[in-house]
């Protein structure tokens, strides 16, 4: 048999080996973290609810990568379009009142009952699809300002307001992060890059200084100092600091955190790194971002070794989104940047982002496996 042909079948045995490993720890630290939570909110007093649902997503999702590591990643240029208009449709939904699912002030889900969709998680993948096909079949347009660039840049600003009318930051940084870095590996010009970050850092600006106390300038600037308000805007934060600090080097050991004691709110969610750090100390958190940055290389390298430029900018795409999904959790729980919901890849509760993350690691996969022969 030809290294082609094993290529085909065996596709990133380690990328597989690293997001399985991510899921079974998030699970684990999903279980701990919510263990308090899960009493008090269920009627019998159960601790498995977050776990019993956790577990429930990751085998789908588990489903979905193996989906997704056999499906042709060619066939994903047909769906671009389509995807792209289904997604703005799911987020336009959101605006209409009485449609989307509220909760706590953030209108971020579709659904009925128990079962929602998060169209701001569904987005980046379509966004991701769109965006590699689009500088793909032309790939002159990344270097017209009116047939390439601009276009995608008026759909960043389209989606970017879409997703912070929600509101969720988070994501609208994300999603533009992901579609101008595509361009960037298309082959943007720095000049671009450097003027749209200007332009986002003078928006920012301006937003503080025209009303600083208005509900953005507020969330904007509440993670410079959030112990100056310990017990309204900067509370979760503050308690997320504790917990990291009390786990010291080696953690106080798994299961036994004080802060997720109802303290630190939703713990399983996008703190659940302040969980880690407190039940498994910085050695701890310090073995977790190896994994994640070996899981990018691995992405790094996928990409850079892709058969053809849709597959290497899908690639690309799909390992921004983890990379950036990493540093600004990071930066959250660590109050480095203002609190807003963005999960832990693999690893925070949420079912939609949980099954999205595996299906992409999938195409990743089906990616390496199409891989021509390196020479």
């Amino acid at each position: 048999m030809s290294r082609k042909s094993k290529n085909l079948r065996s596709g990133d045995f380690l990328l597989v080996i690293l997001t399985l490993g991510l899921v079974v720890f998030g699970v684990i630290m999903v279980f701990s973290a919510s263990y308090y939570q899960s009493i008090n909110e269920s009627k019998n007093g159960t601790p498995y609810n977050y776990l019993i649902k956790d577990v429930i997503w990751a085998v789908l999702g588990f489903g979905l990568m193996i989906f997704t590591a056999v499906f042709d990643y060619r066939h994903y240029k047909k769906i671009a379009l389509p995807a792209l208009a289904v997604s703005f449709i799911l987020l336009v939904l959101l605006l209409i009142p009485g449609v989307g699912q509220t909760t706590n002030g953030a209108t971020r889900w579709l659904g009925v009952g128990s079962f929602t969709i998060m169209p701001g998680e569904i987005a980046k993948i379509a966004l991701i699809i769109f965006v590699a096909w689009f500088l793909s079949e032309k790939p002159q347009r990344i270097r017209s300002f009116t047939r390439g660039i601009l276009p995608l840049f008026l759909i960043c600003g389209v989606y970017g307001g879409l997703i912070l009318k929600q509101p969720n930051m988070s994501t609208a940084i994300t999603v533009v992060a992901i579609v101008v870095l595509m361009m960037f590996v298309a082959g943007l010009s720095w000049f671009y890059c450097i003027g749209l970050v200007g332009a986002g850092a003078l928006g920012v600006a301006g937003i503080i200084i025209a009303n600083p106390d208005s509900h953005w300038a507020q969330r904007i600037t509440s993670f410079m100092d959030p112990f100056a308000d310990p017990l309204g805007d900067g509370f979760q934060v503050v308690q997320s600091l504790m917990a990291l600090g009390s786990g010291g080097l080696f953690g106080v050991g798994l299961g036994k955190s004080i802060q997720k004691n109802l303290y630190l709110p939703e713990p399983q969610n996008d703190f659940i790194l302040a969980i880690i750090g407190e039940e498994l100390g910085f050695i701890g958190i310090i073995l977790l971002l190896i994994a994640y940055a070996v899981l990018i290389w691995r992405g790094i390298h996928i990409a850079v070794n892709a058969p053809d430029q849709f597959a290497t900018l899908l690639a690309a795409g799909i390992t921004i989104m983890v990379a950036i999904q990493v540093i600004l959790n990071i930066a959250v729980v660590t109050s480095s940047m203002p609190p807003t919901g963005i999960t832990l890849p693999f690893v925070s509760y949420g079912g939609n982002a949980l099954m999205l993350f595996m299906g992409a690691m999938g195409i990743l996969l089906n990616i390496s496996r199409h891989t021509a022969e390196v020479k």
